[in-house]
């Protein structure tokens, strides 16, 4: 059973670095790549499987970006929202969201708050402000950290590195699926034109960017179902373990 991550901001974090990285207080999984590789999803999985905890970066990017809609703060305005990520309280209740006290989570999983969300995480400010936060919820007995750059930046220590990817056309075909099935309007190659630019942004920004961390394992889904790509995943995470317990 998944255990249950609470992480609040709003505060000073015990963790917080200026550089490099924090000591990590309990192993850690890092599961990084672009959106719509099924990351998310492979990613609580493997905390409901493993007992561990579940952190979903993503999830505190849309909802600063939400904030800073609110509070009328542009998001090319990096020193604004590195502020703005310093004032407001995001609490994450393993999957709910909470924004000074209101539950936000269905209004972030838009694709609009995605595009926000990419574009808030450009700014050195935003991500230093929320890095020692991420640091946190490396708690016992063990945590599977969702993100871009979990390996490569907040936990470069982690025990076992994953970076799942697929092709911008595939990504897209599930995205569509995904607002089809909610009934919601959808054009694919408006989503794959939209994917596309997104991955260039992620790619290019200077701090932070979407890159393969080092030392990690490569697993293509595009052509495989969540349940594969699951399956290969649990394959190196048992090697993984049984040759750290041997």
């Amino acid at each position: 059973m998944k255990q249950p991550t609470t992480l609040e901001t709003g505060r000073e974090p015990e963790q917080a670095a200026p550089s490099g990285a924090a000591p990590i207080a309990a192993p850690v999984i890092t599961i990084d790549g672009p959106s719509g590789t099924g990351k998310g999803t492979i990613a609580s999985l493997l905390a409901e499987h493993l007992g561990w905890h579940l952190l979903d970066s993503g999830a505190l990017y849309r909802t600063l970006a939400l904030a800073a809609r609110r509070h009328g703060v542009d998001l090319d305005d990096g020193a604004g929202l590195g502020r703005l990520a310093a004032r407001i309280s995001v609490r994450l209740e393993g999957e709910r969201v909470r924004l000074d006290g209101e539950e936000v989570s269905a209004l972030i999983r838009t694709a609009e708050a995605g595009v926000d969300a990419s574009r808030v995480a450009v700014h050195p400010e935003v991500r230093q402000a929320l890095l020692g936060w991420q640091r946190e919820a490396a708690l016992a007995p063990g945590l599977v950290a969702d993100g871009r750059d979990m390996g490569a930046r907040v936990f470069p220590d982690a025990r076992l590195k994953l970076y799942l990817d697929a092709s911008p056309e595939e990504r897209a075909r599930r995205r569509y699926k995904q607002l089809k099935d909610k009934e919601m309007d959808a054009n694919l190659p408006n989503l794959v034109q939209e994917l596309r630019a997104r991955d260039e942004r992620d790619r290019e920004r200077a701090e932070s960017p979407l890159q393969v961390p080092p030392g990690a394992v490569i697993v293509d889904s595009t052509e495989l179902s969540i349940e594969q790509v699951f399956a290969r995943v649990l394959q190196f995470v048992d090697a993984d373990l049984g040759a750290r317990d041997a």
